[in-house]
């Protein structure tokens, strides 16, 4: 079976390892991929913006299924353009992918099915803004509707840090913006919730906790992700149930009155609080990086899974998983999540192989002749699985340490709420 995985990150590294190991795969391309994808399949650099570019590439090499990682060319539609040329695709229709690509779409989703979520007020301008938030409470959250990369999102102690973020917004800092949402600010603990859908039926497909904070102590500006652990220490049979009836479900009902299905990967941000789930947001496909953290866990093979979900039959699918704990750590380039510079050279990373246990994702990087070069913020996920969270994290800092690359930079208390207790 020939494969195309959508993307050039960290997840699609990783999406890439893990399909790689199944035994049905003739032909595995990554379009456009990284330096290490480059290394267990073909690198195709390819506009995804051009969705027809893509579809004459994918039926010129016979392409028999697409899996798109990323969220952007699911909020922009690809999987209805390839899906109106016949191809075999894994990832949610344009329609439902707003779940993503408009918090305020998501907002009156749980409003209309009573899904258990942070107070909210859409404000349709600068002034409507600045009048509310003059007269509520702190801590609020601001966030911008649009794709923001895990960067639109701003934590306010006062108003004037609100007028700040809302300024921003509206003033185009993540493309154009006709409407802001301001929330209530939930406390508890975050996780990481992810199931796999074919439109019909769906699976539990494991959880995480990611550290998006970019400092030490959860602290700074928020990022894409700097590390995350796998599964997390919040989940237990009683909390499940209550995310799955009180949230999951009453999404996937809403879809079905859309007359839309939803197939692929569906994550949801939830505060948990006194054991009680409530949405923070949704992604319409796998974290990163908490992909990196979750595959390398899964016992079953995930094409298998992924195809079963394309041909509406994941119900027949067992999905097993180690019973182990994963834990990844981002290097990133020094100034990240602002300004860093690029095209910086990595040395010796070609001498860091994935093991059974280590693994060595990448994600902001690309090939020059012999050299790989640093061009994202976050550069490479290191990975360990094992028996304890405690121990996985030292082996990471030992493989970065080792890799003694002088341009990143790294966070070392990933985990540190289930560690350092």
């Amino acid at each position: 079976m020939k494969i195309a995985i959508i993307g050039s990150g960290g997840r699609e590294h990783a999406l890439v390892n893990q399909l790689s190991i199944s035994k049905k795969i003739t032909k595995l391309y990554s379009i456009p991929g990284n330096a290490g994808t480059k290394e267990i399949s073909t690198n195709i650099d390819l506009n995804l913006e051009n969705f027809h570019e893509l579809y004459d590439f994918i039926n010129k090499e016979q392409i028999e299924l697409v899996v798109v990682g990323p969220e952007k060319p699911l909020v922009e539609g690809m999987v209805d353009f390839l899906e109106s040329k016949n191809i075999k695709v894994f990832g949610p229709r344009k329609k439902v992918a707003q779940l993503e690509g408009s918090k305020i779409f998501t907002k009156e989703i749980c409003k209309k099915f009573n899904i258990p979520t942070a107070k909210f007020r859409i404000c349709k301008s600068k002034e409507d803004s600045f009048v509310f938030v003059s007269s509520s409470n702190f801590p609020l959250v601001v966030k911008a509707d649009v794709l923001a990369a895990g960067k639109g999102v701003y934590i306010c102690q006062n108003v004037d840090e609100a007028k700040t973020a809302i300024n921003e917004i509206f003033d185009g800092k993540f493309g154009q913006a006709d409407q802001v949402l301001i929330e209530e600010f939930l406390e508890g603990e975050e996780m990481s919730f992810f199931i796999i859908s074919d439109g019909i039926s769906y699976k539990t497909f494991n959880t995480a906790q990611d550290h998006k904070r970019v400092g030490e102590g959860d602290i700074g500006k928020n990022t894409g992700g700097m590390g995350a652990y796998s599964p997390s220490n919040l989940i237990n049979n009683d909390l499940e149930s209550k995310i799955l009836k009180k949230i999951i479900e009453p999404t996937l009902k809403a879809i079905s009155e859309m007359d839309e299905k939803y197939i692929g990967f569906l994550y949801a941000g939830l505060m948990v609080k006194n054991n009680e789930p409530y949405l923070i947001e949704y992604n319409v496909r796998m974290g990163d990086p908490e992909c990196q953290t979750i595959l390398p866990l899964i016992e079953s093979d995930l094409l298998e899974i992924i195809d079963a979900c394309c041909n509406s039959k994941l119900e027949n699918q067992e999905i097993k998983w180690k019973n182990k704990k994963s834990m990844c750590i981002a290097l990133c380039s020094k100034g990240y999540p602002e300004k860093y510079n690029k095209n910086v050279e990595i040395k010796n990373l070609k001498e860091f192989k994935s093991t059974k246990d280590n693994f060595i994702f990448h994600a902001g990087t690309k090939s020059s002749g012999n050299k790989i070069l640093a061009v994202g913020g976050r550069v490479i996920n290191f990975v360990n699985i094992s028996d304890s969270y405690a121990s996985s994290r030292k082996e990471i800092i030992n493989q970065i340490k080792k890799l003694n690359w002088k341009d990143g930079f790294y966070r070392s208390d990933i985990g540190h709420k289930v560690i350092d207790k």
